[in-house]
């Protein structure tokens, strides 16, 4: 069993339940995971990402082990067939077969670059080492895709649910820098599982891989996307058509009080690290409204239920195995 995608789900509401009661015990499952190793691999910077996935593996009674690429690790290369004659020391081959000799499950956190969208799309890290590992995979966010955040989302919007149809609005705020689109993507990929109004928000030239969003209902005039919201998600995302590029700065598309004012006193989620005054006001991530530090705790919860999932998927398979063997004797 992977986790590689908001897709490996099979069924968003019983997810949600299981990790709500992981969240009330913890430590319920903690000999699950012992002698056992999670293996995580980070060609990219965390926080949240890195010590919630951390802390899950703990949970579960399993022993842990980090690696920095960008400063620890061998630069790989990922193409078959490659000359090795240039920058990159190793290859994915040996690295995820190596890797999966230390590891009982390989957590990886990789980027888009934001150059090659054809490169990004196809997941190269990721997928080399879903390819050549041999133990399961689980993504802290790829270029296309951070299925525990989105998980982690529906979690937090589970326990500040409405007793009504709950609108939940996706919007676009400025930025600075080119980001990719990961977080949005798997937030809308998790939102199409749920029954609510859902509605993305961001300025035109800003859509999403349309393969995402699919019939996602797109407004470009935030203010009007804002009208009765009960849960607002903010993020920003660099331009998916002119890839990789920061096409609009418009600060009007900030998230202010007076906007939230528009909504049915809707719950403020970003997934962090946020620039404070720029996707957000203080007033905005500072009231009694924000539930960002609520969504960041609930990364714990995502992540445990999913290696949960995976370790007792491998028990299982193993307890199937040798009752095989039995018979085949």
């Amino acid at each position: 069993m992977n986790y590689t995608s908001i897709k490996d789900i099979d069924s968003l509401q019983k997810w949600v339940k299981q990790a709500l009661k992981i969240k009330n015990k913890p430590l319920k499952n903690h000999k699950l995971g012992k002698n056992k190793t999670l293996g995580m691999l980070f060609f990219n910077p965390s926080l949240r990402t890195r010590l919630s996935t951390q802390k899950a593996a703990l949970n579960l009674g399993m022993n842990v082990m980090v690696m920095n690429f960008t400063s620890e690790g061998w630069t790989l290369e990922f193409a078959d067939g490659a000359i090795m004659n240039q920058g990159a020391s190793e290859h994915i081959k040996e690295a995820a077969e190596v890797v999966s000799q230390y590891c009982d499950i390989i957590a990886i956190r990789a980027f888009a670059g934001l150059v090659d969208k054809e490169k990004d799309n196809a997941e190269t890290v990721l997928a080399g080492f879903l390819k050549h590992a041999t133990v399961p995979i689980v993504n802290m966010e790829g270029a296309t895709g951070h299925p525990l955040q989105s998980l982690a989302d529906a979690i937090t919007m589970e326990e500040f649910k409405t007793e009504h149809k709950p609108k939940v609005v996706l919007s676009w705020a400025p930025h600075p820098k080119a980001l990719p689109q990961a977080v949005a993507n798997s937030f809308v990929e998790m939102m199409q599982l749920q029954d609510a109004d859902f509605v993305i928000t961001h300025p035109k030239g800003y859509e999403l891989n349309p393969e995402i969003t699919k019939d996602s209902k797109i407004e470009y005039d935030q203010d009007k996307a804002f009208e009765n919201a009960d849960f607002i998600y903010v993020k920003n995302w660099s331009n998916y058509t002119d890839y990789g590029q920061v096409t609009n700065s418009d600060s009007n598309w900030t998230v202010t009080a007076d906007k939230m004012k528009l909504t049915n006193n809707a719950k403020f989620m970003h997934c962090l690290p946020v620039r404070r005054n720029v996707i957000v006001t203080d007033e905005v991530i500072d009231s009694e409204n924000s539930i960002v530090i609520q969504q960041a705790n609930n990364r714990t919860y995502a992540a445990q239920l999913v290696l949960q999932k995976i370790l007792k998927n491998g028990s299982a398979s193993k307890e199937k195995s040798k009752s095989k063997a039995k018979k085949d004797k």
